[in-house]
């Protein structure tokens, strides 16, 4: 780490650049004899990523910044929060520790955080930072991980590891091909820990990831307006049950909802095309479980149609994960074709054609509250016009 970065002069440049062309400041003169025109570049781009992503870090003076693309990888505050209260004991390694963040978070909950970061570079900005925001109960060690956990003579509560989730070949989508190897090394981390956390990448299908690991207590599935942002396995050593699937939504409020791992066999569908009453939209994270039967009969819904994942009430239910709409109009699609100056946004669930194909072939303007679900029911095309009545 450039200590020179810390200079009032340099962080005087660094804030007053925030809005500048960061690609023009890389390719000019520095002006300072001490820190590069790369440096002063990437500080800038990286602060401007946290400003929303992490904005304890942005806000606090003389932060330092890994690079931009640390800054993306790192847990944002809202899900390394969330993840606080899934740990156990008051003893705690983060053994992929990356810019620190979920170690930050998670010495709120602990007494100790051992936060290993094999990046020497990365390890010693991390020390930096956790002493300018008081986290003093968090030793950063400059090692690998599972180096440090295989010589270690501690007893951890909670194990906390992010594996890598690139390799050669691009994007990997099997646990035993990140880095590190949880699979390989998982006897290690149970004999080191009560319990184990591993957050991977929602690209991640639950029962491959099932089939991976064992003595999974918890799958949580983390979503950030309609975006599933990780998945968190939660290994307990002594667990042999079915694991607990929880979709979590971190937005205005956290709603979460607990459903099974196999959905339930008896889907309850509507029989009728209904003039009025509410659609239900699910979030992304209720998407993920695949439990579809099992969220009708959680919040009390009908679902449209087998395929379809939209769901139908009489009144609206605020509890819901996702979004709610309120039915204005019921459409055959060919009657949207006679129809002109259409304003709103499209969906489409089990419909034969895209959501942007119907727009241009409609002409659609966007409007901010109305919205054309393009669906069936009994195998009976329909369209309906709604009103939004609840965001995510």
């Amino acid at each position: 780490m450039n200590k020179n970065l810390l200079k009032k002069e340099v962080q005087d440049y660094i804030n007053s650049n925030l809005s500048a062309d960061v690609s023009k400041i890389a390719l000019s003169k520095s002006p300072f004899s001490e820190v590069s025109s790369a440096e002063l570049a990437n500080q800038i781009a990286a602060k401007k990523k946290a400003e929303k992503k992490l904005p304890t870090w942005f806000k606090r003076e003389n932060i330092v910044f890994p690079s931009t693309l640390s800054v993306e990888q790192t847990s944002s505050e809202e899900t390394a929060a969330y993840k606080q209260q899934l740990v156990k004991g008051n003893l705690l390694v983060d053994i992929t520790a990356g810019f620190g963040v979920d170690s930050f978070y998670f010495s709120h909950k602990v007494d100790e955080v051992y936060s290993c970061e094999i990046n020497l570079d990365l390890a010693a900005i991390s020390t930096h930072n956790a002493t300018l925001l008081g986290a003093n109960n968090i030793k950063i060690i400059a090692t690998d991980g599972l180096q440090f956990l295989q010589n270690a003579t501690l007893k951890f509560g909670t194990i906390y590891v992010d594996p890598a989730r690139r390799s050669a070949s691009g994007k990997v989508f099997k646990l035993a091909d990140c880095t590190p190897n949880v699979v390989e090394h998982l006897d290690l981390l149970l004999r080191k820990a009560d319990r184990i956390i591993v957050k991977t990448s929602p690209l991640l299908d639950l029962q491959a990831g099932l089939t991976e690991l064992k003595n999974v207590s918890e799958i949580h599935i983390v979503s950030i307006k309609n975006e599933c942002k990780e998945l968190l396995w939660v290994i307990d050593k002594e667990y042999t049950n079915e694991p607990k699937i929880i979709c979590a939504t971190l937005n205005a409020s956290i709603k979460q909802i607990e459903l099974p791992l196999h959905d339930i066999e008896v889907g309850n569908y509507l029989s009728n095309i209904p003039a009025t009453g509410y659609l239900f939209e699910p979030d992304v994270a209720l998407m993920k479980s695949g439990a579809f039967n099992a969220i009708a009969q959680q919040f009390g819904l009908q679902k449209l149609a087998k395929q379809s994942q939209l769901y139908y009430a009489a009144q609206p239910v605020p509890t819901f994960i996702g979004r709610i709409f309120k039915i204005e109009t019921v459409f055959a699609p060919n009657e949207l074709k006679k129809s002109k100056d259409l304003q709103g946004n499209v969906i489409v669930r089990n419909f034969p054609d895209s959501a942007e194909n119907l727009v241009k072939k409609l002409k659609i303007k966007p409007h901010k509250t109305t919205f054309y679900l393009f669906s069936q029911i009994q195998q009976t095309y329909i369209v309906f016009k709604t009103q939004i009545v609840q965001y995510y």
